[in-house]
């Protein structure tokens, strides 16, 4: 059984449940803020054994700056690789190399290497097969011949990852 989560994690956990609440319910109304609340207190509070994964997040004062910079940095890739994979399969010749590549991270938390991974899969023309230690087994739509892991990380993962890692251990 996980140990159990911080004071500070609760809040974070609580504080994303109740943001989850109102854009689910679509009104601030004084009904709807004190239901969410009790919901948003009481999901900690009963799952608190499940929510180890969470230990992974580093509070600071500029966690909020780092997360809209990750999702900022994360829709400008989400654009160029729909672009890119729709270049691809409008092409007559289809120029498609597919393979599964080894990604390295740095990053040591289950939270941070879960999202490093479900951003690559997000992401057209990637995803990740499997997640061993500090290893991604990424397949990929186009890898140029030659490539190694060194490289194939500092594509696929780096930007990605060096945005997270300000947030995540």
């Amino acid at each position: 059984m996980l140990p159990k989560i911080g004071w500070k994690h609760y809040l974070l956990v609580a504080g994303v449940c109740l943001l989850l609440w109102l854009l689910l319910v679509g009104s601030i109304n004084a009904q709807e803020l004190i239901a969410g609340a009790v919901v948003a207190v009481m999901i900690p509070l009963l799952f608190s054994s499940r929510l180890g994964i969470f230990r992974g997040f580093k509070f600071s004062w500029l966690a909020p700056v780092h997360i809209l910079s990750y999702l900022g940095n994360f829709l400008l890739a989400l654009i160029r690789a729909n672009f890119d994979l729709a270049r691809r399969v409008l092409s007559p010749s289809l120029p498609i190399r597919p393979e599964l590549i080894e990604v390295k991270t740095r990053l040591q938390s289950p939270l941070g290497k879960m999202l490093l991974a479900n951003t690559i899969t997000l992401t057209p023309g990637t995803l990740t097969v499997d997640v061993v230690d500090d290893t991604l087994l990424v397949h990929r739509v186009f890898n140029p011949e030659g490539i190694d892991t060194r490289i194939a990380t500092e594509q696929i993962a780096s930007e990605f990852e060096k945005h997270l890692a300000r947030f995540l251990l």
